[in-house]
């Protein structure tokens, strides 16, 4: 007789400013449907995904076969936090996935300058001081452009980001990252096609989406009004994020991973790679969350083997 397969458990981290939010909170619902489209696909591999608040204290993160931070939506302005608990997870000697040298490289978006240096395709990208005046006004020239793009070096979802054109007043400090920051020439491509995101899952393409800023706006959020659009990803958009995934993960270790790129001059340039925390976008993938829902969990299911 066949034995029955025991069940493994996986913590996933959440925290309580997104999860615990009130009914009709734009990402509170969109978190909580994410983690029941997950949860009810790995079942479906004796995989028992449990929420765990990753700021609380005393967790035992050694009862867990694996850890996934997938939903720590609010680690970047709690990073010295967020890096303890990492520290803990390693010492309980538990698998995180995607693992602990993706993560301590991804969170900081200096990888950018590597990747560019190494030959990808990228907007041209320099490194400042955001909270020095001088430095961004010579970022202008330093790029050549009239209109750049300033982002924190560690953040998420547009936090403390800000578009600035040459001879425009300088918004306050306190709006500005709030220390070093990567600055980009803006890309018109960005408000008029919007923002290409592919998913991948175990290294296989999930599904992709446009992501165009409203009327008037620039960020691709959802927070901020963003229309998203399922589509087929170009041939040569996917070419290009293969290769970036190749090049940064040559041994196929991460679980999932999000290409960002947008179109310039008729060729395809990397914004970001989300290895934390990037929301799945399950309602985009042609089944409303059951198709990445299921692609995730074979990944998973596959790492614990």
């Amino acid at each position: 007789m066949k034995e029955a397969a025991t069940m493994k458990n996986v913590a996933i981290m959440v925290s309580h400013e997104y999860f615990d939010a009130p009914e009709n909170d734009l990402y509170g619902d969109i978190i909580k449907a994410q983690f029941e489209d997950l949860r009810d696909a790995l079942a479906k591999f004796q995989i028992n995904l449990l929420p765990i608040y990753w700021q609380d204290d005393n967790n035992d993160w050694s009862k867990f076969d694996l850890v996934i931070p997938l939903m720590a939506w609010n680690y970047p302005q709690n990073l010295s936090q967020f890096l303890k608990i990492l520290d803990e997870i390693e010492k309980a000697k538990v698998p995180l996935l995607n693992s602990h040298k993706f993560i301590r490289d991804n969170f900081d978006k200096s990888y950018l300058l590597r990747l560019a240096n190494s030959g990808q395709n990228l907007p041209k990208t320099i490194m400042i001081n955001a909270q020095s005046c001088d430095e961004i006004l010579d970022a202008f020239d330093t790029l050549e452009c009239d209109e750049i793009i300033i982002k924190p070096k560690v953040g998420a979802g547009s936090w403390r980001q800000a578009r600035l054109k040459r001879g425009q007043e300088l918004r306050l400090l306190a709006d500005l990252p709030p220390d070093e920051a990567l600055v980009q020439p803006f890309i018109e491509s960005v408000t008029t096609q919007g923002e290409l995101s592919m998913l991948f899952m175990g290294g296989e393409l999930s599904h992709s989406l446009m992501k165009c800023p409203k009327d008037g706006d620039y960020r691709s959020q959802t927070r901020y009004g963003a229309i998203e659009t399922p589509i087929e990803p170009p041939q040569k958009a996917l070419i290009a994020a293969k290769q970036i995934l190749a090049q940064y993960d040559a041994n196929n270790e991460l679980l999932y991973a999000r290409i960002d790129m947008v179109e310039h001059e008729n060729d395809w340039q990397l914004m970001e790679m989300e290895l934390i925390e990037p929301y799945l976008y399950g309602p985009f993938d042609g089944q409303n969350g059951k198709k990445s829902a299921a692609n995730f969990a074979k990944a998973v299911a596959k790492k614990l083997v």
